[in-house]
């Protein structure tokens, strides 16, 4: 956040630490670092665990689902991504990650014979991005992926 002086810091701290308070509230399966800063909003469903480490920032609607556990480094940002956890998604620090998804479940059986039955644990996965890594755009990293640090994910791409 830009440098503000005096009344504006104290004012913005002020809403900072309100909207933390509300979310917290809202969300008791959210555990929240210190100076979170939510500018956007989150939607957290499903039973998910979520943990956002220190001034982590959330832009636009971020939504998390899918009953797993999700762990947000420091300094990273959250810009209208959607991340399904039935399992676990682990992200590092200082990570940028734009309007794209994480998926660490398929949902369904992917063989033809047991399409339609329940999802066994092959379905599933967990996935990890490690520090400092840039999902762009309408990319997609699914079930089993672990991005490495300092990589940059195209937008547009799908990772497996």
């Amino acid at each position: 956040m830009r440098e503000l002086s005096g009344v504006r810091r104290v004012a913005a701290e002020s809403v900072f630490a309100l909207r933390r308070a509300w979310y917290r509230t809202r969300y008791p399966s959210l555990t929240l670092g210190k100076d979170v800063r939510i500018v956007g909003r989150l939607r957290v469903r499903g039973g998910t665990k979520v943990v956002l480490g220190d001034r982590v920032r959330v832009r636009k609607l971020v939504r998390f689902n899918g009953g797993g556990v999700v762990h947000v480094g420091p300094d990273t940002l959250l810009n209208g991504c959607w991340i399904m956890a039935s399992t676990s998604v682990e992200i590092g620090a200082r990570c940028l990650l734009s309007d794209g998804g994480i998926l660490d479940t398929d949902y369904h059986n992917l063989d033809p014979e047991t399409r339609h039955d329940p999802p066994t644990d092959r379905t599933r996965a967990p996935v990890v991005l490690e520090d400092n890594v840039w999902l762009g755009t309408a990319s997609l990293v699914l079930k089993g992926t672990r991005v490495g640090c300092d990589s940059v994910v195209a937008a547009g791409a799908v990772v497996r």
